[in-house]
């Protein structure tokens, strides 16, 4: 009897996980990768607002939203926001939203690492994975 609910246990939560994850795969979302055929705008409407970067200063990132396990916007507000699309999938980014990173300079280039954090209290280091360049975007509109 013991074993049969120990089993049905890890069923349920496996089952939960994999909802979580559908969930946090939003279709919008995973097209924020891709650029139209004109190279001018992402699948989720952003449009190309000037030539990639390398590098961006540190001072010029306030915050961070990740929208899939492959696209990150870095912004400072309300005038700059950076689309950096990482050349594949880190695993668990976009279910968990947050990551760390360290740099020795004054900036975050294409060739730094980031780290996805997992879980609460106190949050473990999950998979590490390579940042690509910084392409200057006009994000689309919200919706109300």
């Amino acid at each position: 009897m013991r074993a049969f609910l120990v089993l049905a246990t890890i069923g349920i939560v496996s089952a939960s996980l994999a909802a979580t994850q559908l969930i946090a795969r939003d279709p919008k979302n995973e097209a924020a990768a891709e650029l139209s055929a004109d190279g001018q705008t992402f699948g989720d409407g952003a449009k190309v607002a000037g030539p990639a970067r390398s590098c961006v200063p540190l001072m010029s990132i306030r915050n961070s939203r990740v929208l899939s396990d492959r696209v990150i916007d870095f912004g400072n507000g309300s005038r700059s926001t950076y689309r950096v699309v990482l050349p594949q999938r880190c695993p668990q980014l976009g279910f968990e939203q947050r990551f760390t990173y360290a740099t020795s300079l004054n900036q975050l280039c294409a060739q730094d690492i980031i780290t996805v954090l997992q879980g609460s209290t106190p949050p473990m280091r999950g998979a590490s994975c390579g940042l690509a360049p910084f392409q200057p975007i006009t994000p689309a509109p919200r919706k109300r």
